[in-house]
């Protein structure tokens, strides 16, 4: 049985109501601020710029492929245009995108708590942050980098005419601001919560980026040691990975992917846990199965370090082992329909609305199951070996992480702007930007499936003939695409003076970041809250609602 929250009233403290926008001080103040809040909105200033500069890229892609022919760009810079998409898009938005952003911004007010543990590490992370892109730019204007994003050895390591070492050095460094951001929610999550907020009261988005967070402090060493190695093996000659030399060409690889395919959970979990939020606000109801939903994200970042070697499987690998990570591959599929399954289960006879974050959350369910099932495919032995290096690939990678967590970034951003901000966006261009988006994104990577299962290999910028319908439809899906990222940065801008006033709960939703103003204080609280109800607990927000409104009479 729910009891009655102790949550002291933050609009009638007598403290001095001072929002974390104020602007006082200028812009100095923002760079040197110990505010998760802040720091949130400078990540997110920060992966939108690098976004569009990866997306104009994707578009330098698809321009080429509109025609058999190479006849935009030569071999050579084809594939630099792609290296760097994956490397900006990979390492600088998808990875840092929902933690460093919505994480930073929501994770200690959701636990009750007036910042994260550590706030200087927090600012330093974005500095890191900011290096590692800077020298992205720096490798991709003095020449780029040709090896694929993935800088698979001996390309990375014996080839002169690529900038390996500068975008390693990028990577490496932005390395170590995942590493700080997962170690803050770790130790914010351990330590801060609020009296009452038990690890069963805490939200979904919550546990998400703490199985994450994880992922990030154990994973990311691993690909800056294989980074470290690259790089010495290519300025002093030693042999890691040159079998002339006794290294091992497929050591890279493990360690390569024993990050990168964690990594890819990295990305997804923390949208997982915006699409609970999303779900179970506009269906009025609690997630259903909410401790199974929970430890799903646990179980997802412990089998998520079982499985790197299926992307290995035309490698050489033994067959033995190749067998058993094929299972695994199998098995880590079990956690993500659990969240799947119990989404819809949280649905059924609920009370919904469409509103433009759960329309964002549909798209995801959609995008990610499809994403999900053809990776049954790429986990098949048999299929991999005819599907690998084939725009099945891109496909597939596609649908999961940029159809699946771009999606749930853009749901998570609308859901929160009007808490972040205190305005409220349009309503009707916002659907109309989520449709289109929904729609470019299939009409961009569905044929993408068909051209990988033809043969179509992918890193090509010259194809047979008989592809080029599917690659004119592939490119006007991109064009659709663009449109559909591109109208929510002109909205949300405008909505920062424009907007309607949102109000502190404009969803009526049960978080703790929803019973303080918009925008909110500084220091999140004026006094500590207690938490004395389950998460979702929509009998307690109506019986609060009731409370005020007698109290008003």
């Amino acid at each position: 049985m729910s009891t009655i929250v102790s949550l002291p009233d933050q609009r009638t403290a007598k403290l001095p109501k001072v929002s974390y926008l104020n602007k006082e001080h200028g812009l100095l103040s923002w760079l040197l601020t110990g505010d998760h809040k802040r720091i949130a909105i400078l990540y997110l200033i920060s992966i939108t710029f690098f976004f569009f500069i990866g997306g104009a890229l994707a578009g330098l892609i698809r321009l080429e492929l509109l025609t058999p022919a190479g006849d935009l760009m030569t071999s050579d810079t084809y594939n630099k245009v792609f290296t760097m998409h994956g490397i900006i898009m990979v390492f600088l938005f998808l990875v840092p995108s929902v933690p460093a952003t919505l994480g930073n911004f929501l994770i200690p007010i959701m636990v009750g708590a007036k910042d994260l543990a550590f706030p200087k590490i927090n600012l330093l992370s974005w500095y890191l942050y900011v290096v590692g892109g800077g020298l992205t730019i720096a490798a991709l204007v003095l020449g780029g980098v040709d090896t694929g994003w993935t800088f698979t050895t001996p390309l990375s390591t014996h080839y002169l005419n690529t900038h390996v070492i500068t975008a390693a050095s990028a990577i490496f460094i932005a390395g170590f601001s995942s590493i700080f951001t997962g170690l803050n929610f770790i130790v914010t999550i351990h330590r801060m919560r609020a009296p009452g907020m038990t690890w069963f009261r805490l939200p979904l988005f919550v546990w998400s980026n703490y199985a994450a967070s994880i992922l990030m402090v154990l994973g990311t060493p691993v690909l800056a040691i294989a980074l470290v190695l690259v790089a010495l093996e290519r300025t002093i000659g030693i042999g890691v990975f040159d079998p002339s030399k006794g290294g091992d060409p497929l050591l890279f690889q493990h360690l390569f992917w024993f990050y990168s395919h964690p990594a890819v959970y990295i990305m997804i979990l923390p949208g997982m846990g915006v699409i609970s939020e999303v779900i179970s606000t506009f269906s009025r109801k609690r997630v259903f199965g909410y401790t199974a939903v929970a430890f799903s994200s646990v179980a997802i970042a412990v089998f998520g370090f079982f499985v790197w070697e299926h992307h290995m499987f035309i490698m050489g690998v033994s067959n033995y082992s190749a067998l058993v990570f094929s299972l695994l591959t199998m098995l880590v599929a079990v956690p993500s329909a659990i969240k799947i399954f119990n989404w819809a289960a949280t649905l059924y006879k609920g009370s919904i609305t469409f509103e433009t974050p759960m329309l964002y959350a549909f798209g995801f369910i959609g995008l990610f199951t499809i994403g999900g099932l053809t990776g049954v495919f790429l986990g098949s032995l048999g299929m991999d070996i005819h599907l690998t290096e084939t725009y099945f690939i891109v496909a597939h990678f596609h649908f999961v992480m940029v159809g699946g967590m771009l999606m749930a970034f853009l749901a998570g951003i609308h859901f929160w702007w009007p808490k972040m901000t205190g305005r409220m966006y349009p309503e009707f261009i916002s659907k109309m930007a989520a449709l289109i988006t929904f729609i470019g994104f299939n009409l961009t990577f569905l044929p993408q499936f068909i051209l990988g299962y033809l043969g179509m290999p992918r890193r090509y910028h010259a194809y047979p003939p008989e592809f080029q319908v599917l690659n004119v439809l592939s490119t006007a899906g991109a064009t659709v695409l663009g449109v559909g990222y591109l109208l929510p940065m002109l909205y949300l801008a405008w909505s920062l003076k424009y907007g309607a006033i949102a109000g502190e709960n404009p969803w009526q939703a049960t978080g703790l970041e929803w019973q303080i103003q918009s925008p909110p204080l500084t220091e999140n609280f004026v006094e500590t809250p207690i938490m004395d109800h389950e998460a979702y607990d929509y009998e307690w927000l109506a019986n609060k609602t009731k409370r005020e409104v007698t109290t008003v009479g």
